[in-house]
């Protein structure tokens, strides 16, 4: 495949990336609604049919992500995966048949904005480097020490602090699993050390999995940004301070580079906030409602953080 077709195929194949992400992050917050109304756990989401086809979103949007770094480089493909939070707007709307506010289109575009501003400043040492078995030790046991404190402080948290503590720890797993995952298929061959981090990868997919669904416990508009946040912002760290890479620009590199990140954490905020138009729209239906009608009472604050309400 030429130049050309081949950056044309990983264009395709990172938006069709972004858009099974975003599917799979609307069907876990359904999921997730659902067990807000019953007080069902995180776990109860295993015996529902959509969360698993939500799993083999997730599943093909890696697949897809994969391929789409065949043929296309990093410094372009990633950025693009920032859309997954972009197209989860519109798709959620749809499915809920309620329209997204401006806040929060507004917060959508601060965050992509942001991500897209840090990415493309990111360059590598001319090779893609692998971990070595101290780096790859030192990453697993420093993943799981943040997944710990995290999980902690959430279960001692209110339902918007909780969702941002679940969704910051989904986007480390995340994040720790693509960079070991790059060292798996950057190796010659098959060893031992290759095994026990492909093994660390298995382990890894699955809990940013399940700490995404308990994060849309929430609502999917705060957490969704934070994991996007998150997830590169953990592989550009492991680049800068163990594979060699390097900000491009110098001094001015970094300036946008945190420029860019302070956009995005303002994104994340105004996704965070919850949706009082919407909340004083409920409430006046309500109110003028006839006499004798059932009514609908008032959403609960952890309702109210849903990007389409």
């Amino acid at each position: 495949m030429n130049g050309m077709n081949g950056l044309a195929a990983a264009l395709v194949l990172a938006l069709a990336s972004a858009a099974a992400y975003a599917g799979a992050a609307v069907l876990q917050e359904r999921v997730a609604g659902a067990g807000r109304e019953t007080d069902a756990g995180v776990w109860a989401a295993l015996t529902r049919g959509s969360w698993w086809l939500s799993v083999g979103l997730n599943v093909a949007g890696a697949a897809l992500h994969v391929l789409a770094l065949r043929y296309g480089p990093l410094t372009l493909i990633q950025p693009l995966g920032a859309l997954t939070l972009v197209l989860a707007l519109p798709l959620q709307a749809a499915c809920t048949g309620r329209r997204v506010g401006a806040v929060r289109w507004r917060g959508a575009a601060l965050t992509l904005a942001g991500l897209a501003g840090v990415l493309p400043l990111v360059r590598g040492g001319g090779h893609v480097e692998a971990l070595t078995p101290a780096q790859v030790l030192g990453t697993v046991a420093a993943t799981a020490a943040a997944l710990a404190v995290l999980g902690a402080a959430a279960r001692g948290a209110g339902p918007r602090a909780a969702g941002l503590a679940y969704a910051t720890a989904a986007g480390i797993a995340f994040g720790a699993g693509s960079v070991l995952t790059q060292t798996v298929a950057v190796r010659p061959g098959p060893d031992a050390f290759t095994i026990l981090t492909g093994l660390a990868v298995a382990a890894l997919a699955p809990a940013g999995l399940m700490l995404s669904q308990a994060a849309y416990r929430g609502g999917l508009g705060a957490p969704l940004a934070t994991a996007t946040l998150v997830n590169p912002a953990v592989c550009a760290a492991v680049g800068l301070t163990l594979l060699g890479e390097h900000l491009a620009g110098g001094a001015l590199g970094a300036a946008v580079a945190l420029t860019a990140t302070a956009l995005a954490a303002r994104g994340v905020v105004l996704l965070s906030r919850p949706d009082r138009a919407a909340t004083q729209r409920q409430a006046a239906k309500a109110a003028d409602a006839p006499v004798g009608w059932p009514r609908n009472p008032a959403p609960r604050p952890s309702e109210t953080f849903s990007l389409a309400r």
